[in-house]
């Protein structure tokens, strides 16, 4: 078959949505809908895709502009909805340099595969009607188009609203995704009237123009595949459809799911063999796992790279990071975009990372923020330790180099590096670079004072005793929170 340009129909308000957005751009398994048609057009290597816009146009716009293949998008608007056909015509300036074969999709219909659309190209190329559709067969055909054939020969479209009781009793439907030559489709256009119910050019109505030149080819397709998104409960139903597809291909694939029910994959996850992955677990957006994970349950993984035979523990929220082969996160960690953690590398619970690098077998077991910073190889980041990255106005980076040991509950003021080797005491806080094999060391001297605390035990015990004595009233309340007065002028404090 001759070069192929791709319609979608994307103008419509989606008023059963009941939401601001448009239809197109509500999110399904992470991307929106309109990426769905414009990815299967990009499969049918479409030298050009114009997209019908109209509610919401700006939005839409700016969203396909970031969708894979998205600044190559043509636009047409349709300002007023008068039909399908009338979407048509006002995308055909886009394509008037276009002499080859046109596909119209729908923006709202996301489970149509790429295999549909090829057993469609090879039922045309031994025809010579000038249009081939897509059919199915709905459980409820109310609101579809039927088609009507003779002799089993397709003769028409006729929409719901228009057909008789006789036509409303066929059980074949129109899916709304055809193939149609470009020079018939632009001579056809000029011929529809709006001669029906709802007052409108149908696109349908082109069906019967090119049935009179050749019969006209089908294919029939599951009712799931070309489901179309009418309103939320649609958008759910589908989008299980997508998740337990990916869920099935995983599994055949050597993946072990625990629950597959529970567990949230999107399609453009990969997922290695072996790996092991829990209840509850949602890894979205264009994460890679490796082979022999384990995601241990309700594990939230988004754009993030697991090497090879890394564990992740149950409840760690993880983002825009990379683990390294043989890591070890969690439970209930957190890794927030641009963290890095090279091979071995151990983050345990309660343990934050924000852009920062850790390497190969270092660890911070637990209750912990590592924001911006750069750590070296075999370095031990004690519990309790805090980057003080940000002064109010700008974030600083805090670099560790090999070997070091950082004690627990220390403070390091970025800017500071602590050079090879060094030993942070428990408890600094730490303002300074420290000496590569130094020991830094920087808090109070401790001191003990004979008896203070009985005397303070005391003292709180008689202020607790009076105050429950007179009953918290009001008056005794404000006394007992009123500021003190100041010292006169000149007067020791």
């Amino acid at each position: 078959m001759s070069r192929i340009a791709t319609l979608i129909l994307a103008a419509g308000q989606g008023t059963r949505m009941k939401s601001q957005l448009p239809k197109v751009l509500h999110p399904l398994c992470g991307a929106p809908l309109i990426a769905y048609p414009l990815q299967l057009a990009a499969q049918m290597k479409s030298e050009t895709t114009v997209l019908v816009v109209g509610h919401g146009r700006d939005a839409v716009q700016r969203a396909v502009a970031q969708c894979p293949g998205g600044d190559r998008v043509r636009f047409a608007v349709q300002t007023e909805q008068r039909g399908t056909g009338h979407a048509v015509m006002c995308a055909l300036p886009a394509l008037k340099e276009h002499d080859g074969w046109m596909l119209i999709l729908s923006g709202d219909v996301p489970l149509l595969t790429h295999r549909t659309l090829q057993r469609l190209q090879r039922q045309m190329q031994g025809s010579t009607a000038p249009l081939g559709f897509v059919t199915f067969v709905p459980g409820n055909s109310a609101g579809y188009g039927r088609v009507v054939r003779e002799n089993d020969e397709v003769r028409a479209i006729v929409e719901h609203r228009d057909c008789t009781p006789k036509q409303r009793a066929i059980k074949e439907a129109n899916a709304g995704t055809y193939l149609i030559e470009a020079a018939f489709l632009r001579s056809a256009l000029k011929k529809l009237r709006q001669d029906n119910a709802q007052n409108e050019f149908f696109l349908t109505d082109l069906v019967a123009m090119a049935a009179q030149r050749g019969a006209v080819p089908t294919v029939q397709a599951d009712e799931a595949e070309v489901h179309g998104i009418n309103d939320r409960v649609d958008l759910a139903q589908v989008e299980r459809v997508l998740l337990s597809q990916k869920a099935q291909t995983l599994m055949r694939n050597g993946v072990t799911l625990h629950d597959p029910d529970t567990i949230c994959i999107h399609p453009a996850v990969s997922v290695g063999p072996d790996t092991d992955i829990g209840r509850g677990v949602h890894i979205t957006g264009q994460s890679r796992i490796g082979a022999g994970c384990h995601i241990e349950p309700g594990v939230l993984l988004h754009d993030t790279v697991v090497a090879d035979g890394a564990r992740v523990r149950a409840y760690s929220v993880i983002e825009g990071s990379h683990i390294g082969a043989g890591a070890q996160v969690g439970p209930m960690a957190r890794l927030r975009p641009g963290s890095r953690l090279g091979d071995n590398a151990h983050v345990g619970n309660w343990v934050e990372l924000k852009n920062t690098v850790m390497g190969d077998n270092s660890k911070a077991s637990h209750l912990a923020y590592l924001g911006d910073g750069d750590i070296g190889d075999n370095a031990n980041i004690g519990a309790g330790v805090i980057f003080c990255n940000y002064d109010g106005y700008l974030k600083h980076r805090t670099t560790i180099e090999e070997d070091v040991f950082v004690g627990s509950d220390c403070q390091l003021i970025a800017p500071v590096t602590l050079h090879r080797g060094a030993y942070i005491a428990s408890g600094a806080t730490v303002t300074h670079d420290v000496p590569e094999d130094a020991m830094a060391i920087a808090r109070a001297r401790q001191v003990n004072r004979a008896d203070m605390g009985r005397l303070f035990r005391e003292r709180q015990a008689a202020e607790k005793a009076l105050r429950a004595a007179a009953n918290e009233s009001p008056k005794a309340r404000r006394k007992s929170t009123a500021r003190p007065k100041p010292p006169a002028k000149g007067k020791p404090r």
